[in-house]
């Protein structure tokens, strides 16, 4: 099969278009022929050399896809051959063949194509392990997700909005700022012209945000303590700007807050397949009557992927990223 491989750690240049042998599933997986494949920031630092696949993963990077069932794994009986799905992956998904566990994959809506489907798993998870079960969010509590045109902005955006709390984002353009609050954001501030912690907290009556899904790190963390209202989550998923900051906890005392954070990728089978099944009972219908709609910023050929990564790097885009073998 053709893959995309990471010839050594660095730069776009490193990916290289190659061959590989054909994976085959074993118990429990299914083996998907894969159509398109999403870009995420840890498909970045793995090509960085910085996040190595879990142990028994492919060195391939790419951790959703989406595309047809082309072989079943001994006791699979929830799929059929052809079925067409996207699924969560640990890693190998910039390949035509990869290989999931069953208990992993998602149906595609009959009018959606590979594409869009492919931006889905690892928002949509990502986002409800996050904020609907870590956070513990409650329909009335208000909501911020920094990134907000990022592919897990527009998802939490729409996601949050559709579960009936009011939601706020951060963004870094006008023409992001107006995508976000197109999307269901009651507020979104570009944090390049404005304080997000003076405006949402006026936005707010002074009372502060309940829930807030950051991904920046740096001195957001402090900025995120100083916004949380009383009893407020914050939950980290990533460090764009360091993990090693400065923050007064006192606020942490005083407001009796929630400091957390988590990985998906690297999490034990079960915990991911009962993850998926909630997602697919609670989630997906959003999909069937067009609630939640995957953001596509484009959509770049296999062989195109060092551009792909170039663009990504480069935060120009407003939601997802896909690679596609079509």
């Amino acid at each position: 099969m053709r893959a995309i491989a990471i010839s050594e750690p660095g730069a776009p240049e490193v990916l290289v278009l190659t061959e590989l042998p054909d994976p085959s599933p074993g118990p429990g997986e299914v083996l998907i022929k894969v159509h398109a494949a999403g870009l995420n920031r840890a498909d970045i630092v793995q090509r960085q050399g910085f996040y190595p696949p879990p142990p028994g993963a492919p060195d391939t990077p790419g951790l959703e896809v989406a595309g047809t069932v082309a072989a079943l794994g001994e006791g699979v009986d929830a799929w059929s051959e052809g079925d067409r799905v996207c699924a969560l992956l640990a890693g190998g998904g910039y390949a035509e063949l990869a290989v999931a566990a069953a208990a992993e994959c998602l149906p595609i809506p009959d009018e959606m194509s590979f594409e869009e489907a492919a931006g889905l798993p690892e928002t949509v998870l990502t986002v409800w392990s996050n904020v609907m079960q870590r956070a513990a969010i409650r329909p009335g509590e208000s909501f911020l997700v920094h990134g907000g045109s990022s592919g897990i902005g527009t998802s939490a955006i729409q996601m949050l909005t559709a579960y009936g709390c009011p939601v706020y984002a951060t963004a870094g353009s006008a023409e992001k700022v107006e995508v976000c609050e197109a999307l269901g954001a009651r507020l979104c501030v570009n944090y390049r012209e404005q304080d997000f912690v003076e405006v949402i907290t006026g936005a707010t009556e002074g009372r502060g945000v309940d829930v807030i899904l950051d991904m920046v790190g740096g001195d957001y963390v402090d900025r995120n303590i100083q916004l949380a209202a009383v009893n407020g989550r914050i939950v980290n998923i990533a460090y764009l700007q360091g993990s090693q900051v400065t923050a007064n906890l006192m606020p942490v005392m005083l407001k009796r807050l929630v400091l957390t954070g988590s990985t998906l990728r690297a999490r034990e089978p079960e915990f991911k397949a009962a993850l998926v099944a909630e997602v697919r009972e609670k989630a997906w219908p959003w999909l069937d009557d067009g609630t939640l709609q995957p953001v596509i910023h484009q959509v770049f050929s296999f062989a195109e992927a060092v551009d792909a990564h170039r663009v990504m790097e480069s935060s120009a885009h407003i939601g997802k990223l896909i690679l596609s073998w079509d």
